[in-house]
């Protein structure tokens, strides 16, 4: 079993990646195999809602310039998923974003009820908003969100400073104990004939009706 985890910063070695890696130490003592993939620091664009994703349904994004697809793929070969994200502005990076529109409106169907869970890291304020705001693309996708012993969050500014929060430590710990313990359950449910429900058709209701729309 494998957790991909996405470090969603520019920064490639900062505070957030150092509280992935320690739920990917948590994880790997538990027998699970794990991988951080680095969004970059370069461009990623935002959707456009042009749908061409959702014709061709082939869980691809029509931009290929960026990370997006490649982590599309990796998210469907992986079991779990876990998303950090640092804080700017009371919420997670822009560009991390824009990237997560994208990896669930193209690729959605591939991560389906697979265990997942956000991360936000913060200087002092907005990581809980930033993790809520990370778990609520697992919530629209039929995907266990996984928690701890606390939220998701955890504390630094400079590089490394995440480290010394004792207890968002704990937390990144307890997450990933928490994830294999899911991965292990499910693989044993799967293995009792327990399987995933079906995906009954989406029923989309509109407020506001067509047919009161004035041209």
């Amino acid at each position: 079993m494998k957790v991909l985890l996405i470090n969603g910063s520019p920064r490639m070695n900062g505070n957030t990646n150092r509280a992935l890696e320690e739920c990917a130490a948590a994880l790997q003592a538990e027998g699970i195999d794990t991988e951080i993939a680095w969004i970059t620091n370069k461009e990623i664009r935002g959707c456009i809602a042009c749908g061409i994703c959702m014709r061709t349904g082939n869980n691809q994004c029509i931009f290929t310039e960026d990370c997006c697809n490649e982590l599309i793929q990796k998210a469907g070969e992986a079991d779990g998923l876990i998303i950090g994200s640092p804080v700017y502005y009371a919420g997670a990076a822009g560009s991390l974003v824009s990237l997560l529109d994208r990896m669930f409106y193209a690729g959605g169907s591939v991560m389906r009820f697979k265990p997942a869970a956000g991360i936000g890291v913060a200087r002092r304020a907005g990581a809980i908003e930033a993790a809520d705001q990370i778990n609520k693309y697992f919530q629209i996708n039929n995907m266990p969100v996984m928690s701890s012993s606390y939220w998701g969050i955890a504390f630094g500014r400079q590089p490394g400073e995440t480290a010394a929060d004792g207890e968002g430590m704990h937390t990144m710990r307890m997450l990933g104990r928490n994830m294999a313990w899911m991965l292990k359950s499910l693989e044993a449910a799967k293995a009792a004939g327990v399987n995933p429900p079906e995906v009954e058709p989406k029923v989309m209701t509109n407020y506001v009706r067509e047919d009161v729309i004035q041209s």
